[in-house]
């Protein structure tokens, strides 16, 4: 193409001025974006692009309520697929009601509603129907599609145990809705007069008593010009049917254009509850439920106020905090008289009280739950009331629940949850559940095994015999579980030190919190697996994944001593030794032998994939390493990391997750970090500095008070800390403060693209260490 110089020429300069103006604006990291609704950052799609071999988040777009007991999501896979939507398919088979914390652990309590148009088609793969993302619309609160095989729109918006549908239809004879209650047990009823169907499901993946079920109830607002029922694929004119695998199909006459309803509730506890629960949205039209659940949305997430930040940056971080407001869902109902009440997941029976599920403390411990108790403490307390429950329901804690006890991951992470959310709240006079109960569930959980290997603590007596699990005695994962149970003991020392119990046994737990040093191994700097007569295992592959480690390798684990770093450093040679061992995670290749799996995990390739040497931040072991540069004298290394982490590892995409997002852990760690620290000992009042990733955060906090978070020259290099001010006044230290947070707390970073050397390096300025407490 051919260019002629414009006659104007200063004109034309001033124009190529003015574009370069705009160009360093949009790529600079103060880009300021127009003032819009929190939630319209929100994109539920990113780590949707994912497969059982390689995770960009495994995660479906949950159209939900923060915390909602009923999830939504466009089903893309088959029926008892855990991965039910992913973002390269190109059919949808139907709108699923989901309960599924993860791929991995899969769905229960599940059915599904699809429309369809022409011939009437019931199987879940012949009545798919092609979709395009260019037709979807997905919000938290509200998604819609358009199922191109039968020109039908489908919306849905929920409530946190409803939903409303609106359906749009083609001018046709012949439009149908098809509700799928799914295998392994199903019952359904058309009632034509009520314009209603009511049913359940039984499906479930594990942890449920026999009497499980979930009780749906969906009415339309048209009549029925055709109706029947099927089982295993046949049609029937019955009005009533159970089986392994039954559904309804109601039919109309539709004019073009024209839209059907449907409102659709659920319960765990009865079909009468199940109407109660359709309360919620009562006479509401369709637009009203959509318009509340945005509010709610913007209200949870609009305690959080980010300024100065790129566009890219805005959906990032807002994605990564509606992740974090999912998990652990409400498992409870509110009956006919305003009770809280709840069908046990343990015992199979209707009880009064608070229960929540869907979260494995194994991921969650480290900075979900912490994020929750600094800014939705009064929820944080009706989750605790929830465990006294699951306690006295089953005689143990959960360490994975889905909905009742699941047989997966290691340690005794409960612990954590409820140290560390008694610590924070009992400061905020939040404290109105039965801490005692809990403290018992405790000392029984770290002294027995469970019914499960995941319940309790698996080889508890060797651990408390010898100060380790050892790696000859036929126990799986062995120096995690060592680990893992020594941040545990000291979890229960410092609670036990809170509730003023008897000095013997809470030194008891002091004591087992620094079994750790049994696993170290000098000549390696290293955890390694102890044989039961003491003597290291070998020979010693530190970059085998699994066998005495979890999903991970020696090179993840060894740094999980969170309660006493400076009791590491001591072991490693001291702090120049240490810091060369950190450093080293990132400088190695990212070799791997994982010839304990038999096979490449998904977690391995992720790590290998990342450009970051043996960091693995798609899982949970190593994500609170980058901040151990700051026990070291060397905390700008933190800053750098941690950037480095965030620009690279997380993205407004749906592949912009590095490995499983886990239940609002990966994205907790973000918004932590994004805030510019992190709580890495849980059941301390610290949280280590790292660097922020924004100009200006506003927290308001459940008391009244704000955080404000400023961060003066930020930018994509300017990431590390010059100078920190609290309140107007320089701090030195590496850590803020719990108790500072929750008086209201001005926070002023200086940013800079050149480290500063000399802030943060005396002993004073140190965090927590129990080796360093007297």
């Amino acid at each position: 193409m051919k260019f002629k110089t414009p006659k104007n020429i200063k004109g034309y300069l001033s124009f190529l001025w003015c574009i370069a103006i705009i160009s360093t604006q949009v790529n600079a990291q103060d880009f300021h974006v127009e003032e819009q609704d929190p939630v319209d950052w929100v994109n539920p799609l990113i780590g949707t692009d994912s497969k059982p071999s390689f995770s960009n988040g495994n995660v479906y777009p949950a159209i939900a309520l923060p915390w909602g007991m009923n999830f939504w999501t466009p089903q893309t896979g088959e029926m008892g697929n855990g991965w039910a939507y992913t973002y390269n398919a190109d059919k949808i088979r139907g709108f699923k009601q989901t309960h599924q914390p993860s791929p991995w652990m899969n769905d229960y309590g599940q059915f599904s509603i699809m429309p369809v148009t022409g011939q009437l088609k019931i199987d879940e793969t012949e009545r798919a129907s092609w979709f395009s993302h260019k037709a979807e619309k997905v919000k938290p609160y509200y998604y819609s599609v358009y199922l191109a095989d039968y020109d039908v729109t489908t919306e849905l918006t929920p409530t946190e145990r409803a939903a409303s549908f609106r359906f749009t239809f083609p001018k046709t004879d012949s439009a149908y809705i098809v509700v799928d209650a799914f295998d392994k047990g199903s019952y359904v009823k058309i009632i034509p007069e009520e314009r209603k169907i009511i049913g359940y499901t039984t499906k479930n993946s594990g942890g449920v008593p026999e009497n499980f079920k979930n009780y749906f109830v969906i009415v339309y607002d048209k009549d029925f010009s055709f109706k029947q029922t099927f089982s295993s694929g046949e049609l029937a004119d019955d009005l009533e049917i159970g089986a392994n695998h039954v559904g309804a199909v109601v039919g109309f006459k539709t004019n073009k254009g024209e839209q059907v309803h449907a409102k659709v509730a659920s319960s765990f506890i009865s079909f009468e509850q199940a109407e109660i629960n359709l309360r919620e949205i009562g006479e509401k039209g369709f637009e009203q439920v959509k318009e509340e659940g945005k509010e709610i949305w913007n209200k949870e997430l609009g305690r959080v106020k980010v300024n100065g930040g790129t566009p890219d940056q805005f959906r990032t971080f807002y994605s990564n905090l509606y992740r974090t407001l999912l998990f652990p869902r409400k498992f409870y109902e509110i009956d006919e008289d305003e009770k809280v009440m709840h069908y046990s997941p343990y015992n199979g029976e209707v009880l009064p009280g608070y229960m929540f599920t869907d979260t494995g403390f194994w991921d969650t411990f480290r900075s979900l739950f912490p994020f929750l108790n600094v800014m939705y403490p009064s929820l944080s307390a009706k989750m605790q009331e929830g465990l006294v429950n699951a306690y006295k329901e089953s005689g143990w804690l959960p360490e994975w629940a889905s909905p009742g006890l699941r047989n997966v991951m290691i340690g005794n992470n409960s612990a954590s949850v409820v140290a560390d959310a008694y610590l924070k709240l009992n400061a905020q006079n939040q404290v109105d559940y039965d801490i005692e109960t809990l403290y018992e569930a405790l000392i029984h959980g770290a002294n027995n095994e469970g019914p499960l290997t995941a319940v309790g603590r698996a080889g508890v007596s060797y651990y408390n015999d010898l100060g380790y699990v050892p790696y000859d005695v036929n126990i799986k994962e062995n120096a995690a579980r060592t680990l893992e149970y020594a941040y545990n003991d000291f979890t229960i020392y410092q609670l036990g030190k809170a509730l003023n119990k008897p000095k013997e046994e809470v030194e008891l737990y002091k004591k087992r919190s620094q079994n750790y040093r049994k696993l170290f191994d000098p000549e390696t700097n290293l955890m390694r697996g102890k044989l039961e007569n003491g003597e290291f295992m070998s020979p010693f592959n530190p970059f085998k994944w699994g066998d005495a480690f979890t999903e991970g390798n020696s090179w993840h684990y060894t740094w999980s001593v969170f309660h006493d770093i400076q009791g590491l450093i001591d072991l490693m040679g001291g702090k120049q030794e240490f810091v060369k061992q950190l450093d080293t995670v990132f400088t190695l290749p990212p070799i791997f032998d994982e010839s304990y799996y038999r096979g490449v995990i998904h977690e391995i390739r992720e790590m290998q994939v990342a450009d970051m040497g043996q960091y693995a931040h798609g899982n949970q072991p190593i994500q609170h390493m980058i901040y151990l540069y700051n026990y070291a004298n060397e905390p700008w290394k933190a800053q750098y990391w941690v950037r480095e982490t965030m620009d690279k590892m997380y993205l407004p995409t749906p592949d912009g997750y590095c490995g499983d997002e886990d239940n609002g852990q990966t994205s907790a760690w973000y918004v932590f970090s994004a805030l510019g620290f992190y709580p890495v000992s849980p059941a301390t009042d610290e949280y280590i500095i790292g660097s922020p990733l924004f100009e200006k955060v506003e927290l308001e906090l459940e008391n009244g008070k704000t955080v404000s978070i400023q961060a003066a020259n930020n930018n994509k290099k300017n990431r590390y800390v010059q100078t920190l001010k609290l309140n107007g006044k320089t701090s030195t230290k590496n850590y803020i403060k719990h108790g500072d947070l929750m008086k209201g707390l001005k926070i002023e970073f200086e940013m800079g693209d050149e480290p500063n050397k000399n802030r943060g390096i005396k002993q004073e300025d140190l965090p927590f260490s129990l080796s360093t407490q007297k």
